[in-house]
């Protein structure tokens, strides 16, 4: 068993996740927005604003993914409360694709040198995401 995120957007999920793949090196393996669903399957119809949002979309990171859409109900609120870890093989692909998250975002623990890692911060993408990116290879002594 594998768990795997799954992260709700308010419109910006192709931009997040375009994001992300270009950060990890990921590919976007499927997407389909709302207006290639099949007419009635969302109670009251799609707004026509919406119709470009996303409605399913998965990108694989390495061997593992991150599952996306937009909530087309537009009710997804703040994303408090969890954190999506990704951890790199050295220090130096973590601290560039941590600050390459924290483009416009917000830094909540600095990345540096800790005790359990080369590498290691938190922060709040621009997007809403709240990340905790680390390195693999352990702290030498």
């Amino acid at each position: 068993m594998k768990p795997e995120g799954y992260l709700f957007f308010n419109g910006q999920c192709r931009a997040a996740l375009d994001t992300y793949a270009k950060v990890f090196g990921g590919k976007v393996e499927y997407m389909m927005t709302a207006a290639d669903m099949p007419d009635g399957e969302i109670p009251g119809g799609i707004p026509e604003d919406r119709r470009d949002w996303i409605i399913h979309a998965n990108l694989r990171i390495g061997d593992g993914q991150l599952m996306a859409s937009d909530n087309i109900a537009g009710t997804s609120g703040a994303m408090d409360g969890c954190s999506v870890i990704v951890e790199l093989p050295d220090a130096a692909r973590s601290r560039a694709a941590f600050y390459a998250l924290a483009e416009c975002g917000e830094i909540t623990m600095p990345f540096e040198a800790t005790f359990w890692s080369p590498g290691f911060g938190t922060l709040r993408d621009k997007f809403g995401v709240r990340w905790m990116i680390g390195t693999e290879t352990p702290p030498e002594d």
